[in-house]
């Protein structure tokens, strides 16, 4: 016998999942063209009336184009794709002044594999390639070498690749070649690397839904009675083991916890990802690609945040119940229902259809008009003692130089600093014919115009300017603090034209006449 009742079985219980639920419904391309513009990786929640807001001003436009869209208002299209466990709703604090609490949608696990599902087939770009393969190889050889068991093959094989390492190695400090990352290798690599980060937030979603679920089983436990505490509480830390064990979304954040508590391989992390950017492939990536491929760390980071914030909501809710339960209380309630239960019996025997009882839902108050807490005491009315004269132990005020010196930028300062160094050819390509560049005029300035916060100022008098062209790299600027102490920063590379020194000087003589 075949096995097609097996799989047309297990098909339709695919397609039963929220995911696939969302694929097939007719106005699909609508719901998963409104959760990616309303919802990004920088912005995992919105506000709940912002977001029916959204969708009806979305449905206005595309009616406006004479494009078919769903006949129903925004809350109610948001509240059907919630039922649908398409959007999670939550309630968060607020972030402005007023503080307060705010409901917030946000994409449910099943809705970022919809999206990730259908960006997948959209997507131009193969990403079977050399560089997927290699991950595969490299993942494969990393798990034979950790599965085998015989510590002579395990020994030969790390022998093998200190040997290709070594030899690779020698080879460069010989003055070997670097053969150069072409950009079609650059960019199948990249490909690559986002289809892996693009997995993150559903994977991590998965793990905060079943955190939630688990939450709400556990008060649903609490208040149904029907297990002691401490049968709930077991149950409580073998479903966190397990979540955090036998699941691969479990496994996939204590790999990215693990990984979070590493600064050291963070920083190399975040290094790296800078390194390939500054590949010359990155140009034909847009800016939102680039910051989106940047924010790798934070989306972990973020991700482990939510995770967290889920189990500690479930913690700080076993721990209340623990405090607050009052097993004697319970059992005195239970005795005072069961009383009233039989007196109502008792009276239901001669009442009427339509009879009615009196009864006070809060106790009435006592008539007292004051209860003495404490006695008079006349130490208490006494004044505090004079305060002691210190005047003259008191320090010598700051002066006016010391207070500037705390301040912004010394605008005026800079651009008669720059106009001053630039007229007298600082900067050690001047000698070659090329304008000197900001940087080695700014490190060439008196200690008191070279503080951190003057850098500010360079940059506000560069927008002033203008825009310059292409970046020609980045050169150092060697600050002096207040104190003494000296910090240095790297920022773009900029020459000053004579125009741009005209300005300059312009702007100073302007300000002096005002």
């Amino acid at each position: 016998m075949s096995d097609i009742a097996g799989e047309l079985a297990r098909a339709r219980e695919a397609f039963d999942k929220p995911t696939l639920r969302l694929l097939d419904r007719k106005w699909a391309p609508f719901v998963l063209a409104v959760f990616k513009s309303s919802f990004s990786r920088d912005r995992r929640s919105v506000p709940c009336e912002l977001l029916h807001t959204q969708v009806d001003a979305y449905l206005a436009d595309l009616r406006s184009t004479g494009i078919d869209a769903p006949e129903k208002t925004g809350r109610a299209l948001c509240v059907q794709w919630m039922n649908d466990l398409w959007l999670y709703r939550e309630i968060r604090d607020a972030k402005d002044d007023g503080g307060g609490q705010v409901e917030h949608y946000s994409l449910t696990s099943h809705a970022l594999e919809a999206l990730l599902l259908v960006d997948g087939l959209a997507s131009d770009r193969a990403l079977i390639s050399e560089s997927r393969l290699a991950t595969i190889v490299d993942t494969v050889r990393h798990r034979a070498t950790e599965a085998n068991p015989d510590r002579e093959e395990r020994v030969r094989r790390l022998d093998r690749q200190i040997d290709e390492l070594t030899s690779e190695r020698d080879r460069l400090a010989g003055g070997g070649v670097i053969a150069a990352a072409s950009n079609v290798q650059m960019h199948e690599g990249y490909a690559n690397v986002i289809d892996l980060i693009a997995q993150l937030p559903s994977d991590f979603k998965r793990v905060e839904e079943s955190v939630a679920a688990m939450h709400r089983q556990i008060i649903n436990d609490f208040r149904g009675e029907d297990r002691p505490i401490s049968e709930v509480l077991d149950d409580y830390l073998a479903k966190t083991d397990a979540l955090m064990s036998s699941t691969a979304e479990g496994r996939a954040f204590e790999g990215a916890f693990t990984l979070l508590r590493n600064d050291s391989l963070m920083q190399g992390l975040k290094a790296d990802l800078e390194t390939i950017l500054l590949h010359p492939f990155a140009l034909e990536l847009s800016l939102t690609e680039r910051r989106s491929f940047m924010s790798t760390v934070t989306l972990l980071r973020k991700g482990i945040d939510d995770v967290l914030t889920q189990r500690k909501g479930l913690t700080t809710t076993l721990r209340e119940h623990i405090v607050n339960h009052d097993v004697v209380k319970d059992r005195e309630l239970e005795h005072v229902l069961r009383d009233i239960n039989r007196e109502l019996a008792t009276w239901m025997l001669t009442a009427g259809p339509r009879s009615t009882v009196t009864a006070e839902l809060m106790p009435g108050t006592l008539e007292v008009e004051h209860l003495r807490e404490r006695f008079y005491d006349p130490d208490a009315h006494l004044g505090p003692p004079a305060l002691a004269d210190v005047s003259d132990t008191a320090p010598a005020g700051p002066s006016l130089g010391d207070l500037r010196q705390q301040g912004g930028p010394l605008l005026e300062e800079l651009r008669d600093a720059l106009v001053a160094a630039f007229g007298a050819g600082a900067g050690a390509n001047s000698a070659a014919g090329e304008a000197a560049s900001v940087g080695s005029a700014f490190n060439g300035f008196d200690a008191s115009l070279r503080r951190p916060v003057e850098i500010l100022g360079l940059l506000q008098l560069a927008a002033q300017l203008g825009v310059p062209g292409s970046p020609v790299g980045l050169e150092s600027f060697e600050t002096v603090r207040p104190d003494g102490s000296t910090r240095v920063f790297d920022l773009p590379r900029r020459t000053l034209t004579d125009d741009d020194m005209a300005a300059l000087a312009a702007q100073n003589l302007g300000s002096e006449h005002e």
